[in-house]
């Protein structure tokens, strides 16, 4: 198995297994942002059950957040070795001419993406594990009514946040525009690739769009 992450293909393989995870679970969290647009109520309820569920918390969390670490790890180790091959083939080749600019510049969506996901762990996660491990409340309960709902339009509030959600989902459209293609083609899905590329397109600007239209919701409902 260690002889597995060590090679180039496998590394790519799983680099593409962890990004199919990640893929899977942005639908997952974008269809519950939803909700905040459809029905206080019902994103309270779906909050309250992903909040308390002892699977989600306990099994599937722990998951998610080791895909997350193992796919950004596996992304900066992938582009050190590329860089290393690049030192020979640029030599011979103009590598604008051979690969698209997302392509050459995953690494600085990806940085971009990480920062992200720091800005977003200290708006909601790390509250969250203060309330549920620290402070020891389980209910999901504050005054009488779920906070959900309400905590997420408070971080909506200031301009210069919700700009700063928007250029990040931005910067995770383009590194989706490559990076779904790029997946399929590490586990020998090539074959596919002018199918992937449509599907791949419409995925990376439908899934950030939809991001940032429930920041762009909340900023402007409670402002107004």
């Amino acid at each position: 198995m260690s002889g597995f992450f060590k090679s180039s293909v496998g590394r790519k393989v799983s680099m593409a297994l962890s990004a199919f995870f990640l893929m899977i679970f942005l639908l997952q969290h974008l269809t519950i942002n939803t909700m905040s647009v459809i029905s206080a109520d019902l994103f309270n309820e779906v909050s309250h059950f992903m909040g308390t569920n002892p699977l989600v918390q306990f099994v599937l969390q722990p998951i998610l957040i080791f895909g997350v670490v193992f796919h950004f790890v596996m992304g900066f180790i992938l582009e050190l070795q590329n860089k290393r091959a690049r030192k020979v083939s640029y030599a011979k080749n103009n590598g604008a001419a051979n690969s698209s600019w997302m392509s050459r510049n995953m690494i600085w969506s990806g940085v971009a993406i990480l920062a992200f996901i720091v800005l977003h762990f200290i708006d909601f996660w790390f509250p969250e594990i203060n309330t549920k491990f620290i402070q020891g409340d389980w209910s999901g309960l504050h005054d009488g009514k779920f906070r959900y709902f309400h905590e997420l339009q408070l971080k909506f509030v200031n301009p210069a946040r919700v700009a700063a959600y928007c250029v990040a989902f931005v910067f995770l459209g383009l590194h989706l525009a490559h990076g779904f293609t790029s997946a399929f083609q590490s586990v020998g899905a090539a074959s596919l690739r002018k199918k992937l590329n449509k599907v791949g397109l419409a995925y990376a600007i439908l899934v950030p769009l939809g991001f940032i239209i429930v920041a762009l919701f909340h900023h402007l409902s409670y402002n107004h």
